[in-house]
């Protein structure tokens, strides 16, 4: 029975930051909503649905939200999916975690067309088992549906003795708690320990080091 590891993307995987931000903003103006007109800024966009994140900046009508989606998707595609970096260490991890005998797979709420790109843009493809992401019509956007769809790809949870969902935002935590595998939350992401905590998680990783003595510990227990 082997361990899967199943990784969110961004802020996980890549600082995505610019993009995200520099699509949204974009977006927004697009429709004549810009920064002073709402609280906060476009950085609570990395993590949650597209969709269901936007709504929390303004009441959108269904035809507005999908207008500005539209316009968000013509700059991510055109510029922002490239706007992106790995985090120093995750080549580095997901190979030594390869050469353990780890299956990984992502499971992310960006969608599925892009995350693929992405992984090949950037070079990490090889270690994947299976690439899961959310639907361009907002289908398959919350994490524990990409959790279930990653694990039907893989062949069912009963194929793994365990699974550990690895991610940055509340959303990894809940998605794992919904679909009953565990979770590990890192912080050099765009969460936070207490953000972590009050998801429920257990064990929170702060180095890529860190979090590769977690998985193999988890691992060896099995």
């Amino acid at each position: 029975m082997k361990t899967l590891c199943l990784f969110d993307l961004d802020g996980t995987i890549t600082d995505s930051k610019p993009g995200i931000i520099n699509s949204a903003t974009y977006a927004l103006k697009a429709v004549g909503i810009t920064q002073s007109s709402y609280s906060g800024t476009p950085e609570f966009l990395i993590g949650p649905p597209l969709r269901e994140a936007l709504r929390q900046i303004h009441p959108f009508s269904d035809t507005e939200l999908e207008e500005v989606v539209q316009k968000y998707r013509e700059y991510y595609t055109e510029k922002g999916m490239l706007e992106n970096s790995i985090y120093p260490g995750i080549m580095e991890l997901l190979a030594k975690l390869q050469n353990e005998g780890i299956t990984m797979a992502i499971a992310t709420s960006r969608a599925l067309v892009f995350a693929k790109r992405i992984a090949k843009h950037f070079g990490f493809a090889q270690y994947f088992d299976v690439i899961m992401g959310g639907e361009l019509d907002g289908t398959r956007e919350r994490k524990s549906e990409v959790i279930t769809a990653a694990l039907q790809e893989l062949g069912g949870k009963e194929k793994f003795q365990k699974i550990i969902m690895i991610g940055d935002r509340e959303h990894d935590i809940i998605g794992a708690k919904e679909t009953g595998i565990d979770s590990i939350g890192i912080t050099w992401g765009y969460g936070s320990k207490q953000e972590f905590e009050a998801a429920g998680a257990k064990r929170i990783a702060h180095d890529t080091g860190q979090l590769f003595e977690m998985i193999i510990k988890e691992k060896n227990r099995a």
